[in-house]
This record gives structure tokens, C-alpha cells and sequence, in this order.
């Protein structure tokens, strides 16, 4: 919740100046231009203003920061600063509209979203204010043209009190925007409606976009600087979007920031939505000597979940997946789902699972898994997150050997010339500290036309905690990539002991594993283990779309004499109405000749 700028709290900037200094501020009529001033923070932070002209360009009338944005008709040559200015009124609906001509007073603060220590930019602002009504006036939306915003992301280090650069980096020309009226032409859609209202659009349409017209995020140097995330300022109908569709004609209104996403248009206007065409991909059933497995992340699915999701989950394994052999699923909770009640079964999540499937005319699946320990595995609190494996008895056989348990480490063993499992399942190093907090690995034993295939599904620790890619310092700090990496060093260990013991085993690494093919933290696997998505071109390697950038985040990796053909399932991350946040994938395996 926003608060005024009287209270003292820790979410505004401000700037104690002695008396004199501020009446002499007080009296003197200031442009907006003057407010926002040539960096991120304002020359004029914690004084008085008063006679700051304007025309309102955008109002937001609901919720706790409302308020409204009024630019300067008459801007100066400078290109570093804004010409628009947002006017906090907190929980009273200002009473103005768009066209108004505006006189405004007030005090000058830096609003910092999630707190002045955080990672996030702060918002130049006008509260305690006062205005009056002048007249009308109209000020035409500046256009973002395909080569309007720098591809070059940032400057590195702190960028507060760094001089904007406006023509040479994305972040820097947004600033220099900041609440300024933008707008963008025939916008295609790069993120999909969410549930507050929100989708993203790129005004770089040919910026590493894929085939199905997403914007693909293909390394750290190029975060994709025609993104720009929209919400609508009008109450009225949001458009259900996907990745692909467009929004016809202007979408256009003043530009704000937030911790959600960074930079954001503030849309009076959006343009017709119009359906790009993209529909949920279905991929080919594996034929008789072919081993299909696949990795689905399937969004905290608990017994006590609506019928619905099972139904279009199994739906999805069946019809989108051709019921592949093997399963490695990510994201199944405990029966009782987020209750924190101390149950840590899985039986009846799986179960009403495996029924959904059999229903809609699948194999009726069997399933491995093993319960963690009560809140030890990271998650939604309650949740008792795991991963879990199903497979078609009909095709494929499970070995089982006894023992696995939640601190059981399996381990790698010889069975005459071949590699077996101590314990089937089992879990990978599950005392390793690399586990904190986090999801095991599960190995499981699988026999395929009498040839033994091993198979880890994984669900690495989350991003959580790590800096935006729209925040102020640069490069963001990625925190959460040191225990990936801890992970992925323990996965490679028990392959690595695999191969010691049997080097013609075959192994499959699949799951979320949290990170992009590109990123150091899966290096211990990418650089030993064979990825059949590197067969892809970079931008169609994606599984998830996160503020408008299609990205990798679940992986199937190889080892052994396999031939692999593969396929990423795109059914669920481009869509509003998405079931899972992740979109399933598969790789159909035979023995190499």
C-alpha cells in the first residue's frame, strides 16, 4: 500500500533541506522538465514546488496510488529529461480528466517500489499537491518506433545519479520518458494476459522474435529492449491475449514504472485486439522402438485442486503430449496441498491424476515417487513440493529396488556389465547442502525393450531473491545462480558415477531446471550432458514467458548411445487461460546404431 509522503516510512527518498532553501523553492515557478532533471533522481527531491504547467495525459482512479500524470506542452532540447510528471493522491480519485490544463503545487519525492533498498528504480513524483484547472489542452503521444529505444540495455553499477544517455541504452530512454504519453502501432503481443490486467507488447517486432511471435530472451547481453509491459487505465473489457496477437491500431497513454515488470504504459487508449492465430501445438505419438520422455511442470497440483485442472492437464498428456512413456513431473504437493497440516503423501494427488488421463483415453499410468520430509523441499509453505514420475506399464517397466527414502542417497552400482540403481527410486544426495530448502532429485530404473534407461527429473531452486533485469543496478546480481550451480554439480556427480560404472548407459536429465541454456549455473551439465534443444535455433528454445521474454527454463540433457528426437510442446506459457505456467517437453529415444 502507497503512503503519503508526510508519514515517515522507508519507501520514500527525500532530501532535508534547510528552511530558507525550501520557501525559496516554494516561490519559484518550476517546469517538470526541471523536477525530473537530467538523472533518475530528481535535482529537486524534497522541496516545494509550485506553478508546475501541464496538460493531464493519463488518471488512475482506483486502487491505493492514484493519482494522475500531466506533461509539459512546451518541452526543452534537452533529451534527458521528462517532460511528464505523476501527481500521487493516494486513496482520493483525483478530480480532473484527460485534456485538462493543470497548475500544480507540491512536494517533489522519489518513489522507490518495495522500498529505497531494494532493487527497483524509483518513480519521480508530485504529492501533497494541489492544482487548479486552466483550461484544455492536448499533447499527442510520442511514438515508439521500431528503432526509437536503444537496442544496448544499460550502463553498468548504480544508475540513480548516473547522467542519462538516452540514445545509446533502453533503460536510460525510458527514463527519459518517464511519465511521459508513448504510444505503439500495431503492437505484437510478447506476454500474454495475465490475471491483473496486464499483457506485453514489443515495438521491436523483429527483435529476436520466434516463429510463433514471441520475443525469445537468447543471452544476458540482449534482454530485448522493445518490450514494454501494458495495463489499461479505463475500467472497462481487457483483451484475453496471447503471444502473437496484436493490438490494432494505437495503444498509447503515459508511461509509469513498477516493481512488476519495470516500465509500463499506462494505456487510456488500447488499440483492437486482433488474434494472432496461436494455438496449442500437438506433437507426434513415438513409434515402437521409440522411448518418448517428458518434462511437466505442473504448477503446485494437489487432491484438493478442481476437477478442471486434472482435466486439462490430462487432457494435455494425452492429446498436446501423445501420451509419452515416461513422465517427470515437476510441481506435485502433498494431498492436502498448501494446508500446512504436516501430511506429506502425494498418493491421492497422483492417483486422481493418473485417473484424469485414464479418462480422457490415455494408458492408465503407474507412478514412483518419495515423500520429503514435512516443509523441508522449498515451495509454497504446506505444499510438501516433490517431483514424481509416471509411466506406461503397457511400454515401459520400472525396476524397483527398495529402500529410497526422503535422506536415502542412491547410488550407482554394477549389475554384471551393466549400471544399476541402489534403491529405485531414489533421491540424488538428498543430504547435500546444494538440497537446502529445495527439491531432490528422484532417479528412477526404467527397462526399455530389455535395455535399462536411467531417468533424474529435477526441479532446481527458483530465481527468487535475484535482481530485475529493469532494476538499478546493472547487470542485475543473479544470487540465486549459486546454488543452481551447487545442484547441477551434484546431478553431474551421479551421471559422472553412472558412466564410471557402465560408459554405454544410458541417462536422461530432465526437469525445470530453473535457469537458460546459456546461463554458468548449468554448466556442469550443458558441458558434458548432450542437449537436443540446441538442435533448435535460439529463439525457438523456449518453455516459459516471463515480462514479455519467451524463455528456457526446463531442459532434457543426454548421455549415452542415444538418438534423440525432440520436441518442446508449446500449450500452456503463451496463453491467458494457461493451465501451467511452464509448457511440457519430449525427446524420443532409440538406441544409437
Amino acid at each position: 500500500m502507497r503512503v503519503l509522503p508526510l508519514i515517515a516510512t522507508g519507501l520514500l527518498a527525500t532530501t532535508a533541506l534547510p528552511a530558507t532553501a525550501s520557501l525559496a523553492a516554494a516561490q519559484q515557478a518550476v517546469r517538470i522538465h526541471d523536477i525530473q532533471g537530467t538523472t533518475r533522481v530528481s535535482p529537486l527531491n524534497g522541496q516545494q514546488v509550485s506553478g508546475v504547467t501541464g496538460v493531464v495525459t493519463g488518471v488512475r482512479a482506483t486502487g491505493s496510488a492514484r493519482g494522475f500524470w500531466f506533461q509539459d506542452p512546451q518541452p526543452d532540447t534537452d533529451p534527458r529529461t521528462s517532460e511528464g510528471l505523476f501527481v500521487f493522491t493516494g486513496e482520493q480519485t483525483p478530480q480532473v480528466a484527460v485534456g485538462d490544463a493543470v497548475t500544480a503545487s507540491g512536494t517533489v519525492v522519489e518513489y522507490y517500489p518495495g522500498g529505497q533498498d531494494g532493487p527497483n528504480q524509483s518513480v519521480t513524483e508530485l504529492t501533497s499537491a494541489t492544482w487548479q484547472v486552466s483550461g484544455t489542452g492536448e499533447i499527442p503521444p510520442e511514438l515508439l518506433a521500431a528503432d526509437s529505444v536503444p537496442v544496448e540495455h544499460a550502463p553498468a553499477g548504480e544508475i540513480d545519479s548516473r547522467e542519462l544517455e538516452p540514445q545509446r541504452f533502453a533503460l536510460d530512454f525510458y527514463e527519459s520518458r518517464e511519465a511521459m504519453a508513448l504510444r505503439v502501432d500495431d503492437a505484437r503481443v510478447v506476454g500474454p494476459t495475465d490475471e491483473y490486467r496486464s499483457l506485453w507488447i514489443t515495438s521491436k517486432p523483429e527483435q529476436n522474435a520466434n516463429e510463433r511471435g514471441g520475443t525469445t530472451y537468447t543471452g544476458y547481453a540482449d534482454p530485448n529492449a522493445g518490450r514494454l509491459k501494458v495495463e489499461s487505465l479505463p475500467a472497462g473489457e481487457f483483451p484475453a491475449a496471447a503471444v502473437g496477437d496484436r493490438l490494432r491500431g494505437s495503444t498509447s497513454g503515459p508511461l509509469d514504472y513498477s516493481s512488476f515488470g519495470g516500465y509500463v504504459l499506462e494505456a487510456a487508449q488500447l488499440g483492437a485486439h486482433v488474434p494472432g492465430g496461436t494455438r496449442p501445438e500437438t506433437t507426434r505419438a513415438q513409434q515402437s522402438d521409440e522411448l518418448a520422455v517428458a518434462t511437466y511442470n505442473v504448477e503446485n497440483l494437489d487432491a484438493a485442486d478442481e476437477q478442471t485442472k486434472f482435466d486439462r492437464l490430462a487432457q494435455g498428456v494425452v492429446g498436446n503430449l501423445a501420451a509419452p512413456d515416461v513422465l517427470a513431473l515437476e510441481e506435485v504437493q502433498d494431498n492436502t496441498g498448501a494446508t500446512d497440516d504436516g501430511v506429506v503423501a502425494a498418493d491421492e494427488t497422483l492417483q486422481r491424476f493418473t485417473d484424469a488421463i485414464a479418462a480422457v483415453g490415455g494408458p492408465r499410468y503407474q507412478w514412483r515417487q518419495i515423500d520429503p520430509e514435512n516443509n523441508a523441499d522449498g515451495g509454497e509453505p504446506g505444499g510438501n513440493i516433490r517431483v514424481a514420475f509416471l509411466f506406461n506399464p503397457a511400454r515401459v517397466s520400472f525396476v524397483d529396488r527398495p529402500g529410497g527414502d526422503a535422506t536415502t542417497a542412491v547410488q550407482p552400482v554394477a549389475d554384471g556389465d551393466r549400471a544399476a540403481l541402489s534403491v529405485s527410486p531414489g533421491r540424488v544426495e538428498p543430504g547435500n547442502a546444494a538440497w537446502t530448502d529445495s527439491r531432490k532429485p528422484l532417479a528412477g530404473e526404467f527397462l526399455f525393450q530389455g535395455r535399462p534407461v536411467f531417468v533424474v527429473a529435477n526441479h532446481f531452486s527458483s530465481k527468487g531473491g535475484d535482481q530485475p533485469l529493469h532494476g538499478r543496478f546493472q547487470p542485475p546480481a543473479r544470487s540465486s545462480e549459486q546454488q543452481r550451480a551447487e545442484q547441477a554439480k551434484a546431478v553431474r556427480g551421479f551421471v559422472d558415477q553412472t558412466l564410471a560404472v557402465d560408459p554405454q548407459a544410458a541417462v536422461v536429465v530432465a526437469g525445470d531446471l530453473n535457469d537458460y541454456g546459456f546461463s554458468p549455473a548449468l554448466a556442469p551439465l550443458t558441458e558434458v550432458l548432450t542437449a537436443p534443444a540446441d538442435a533448435l535455433p535460439p529463439v525457438e528454445r523456449y518453455s516459459y514467458v516471463y515480462e514479455g521474454n519467451s524463455q528456457q527454463l526446463d531442459h532434457i540433457l543426454l548421455a549415452g548411445p542415444l538418438t534423440a528426437d525432440y520436441d518442446i510442446v508449446h500449450v500452456n506459457a503463451e496463453f491467458s487461460d494457461q493451465i501451467s505456467d511452464h509448457d511440457p517437453q519430449v525427446v524420443r529415444l532409440r538406441a544409437a546404431e
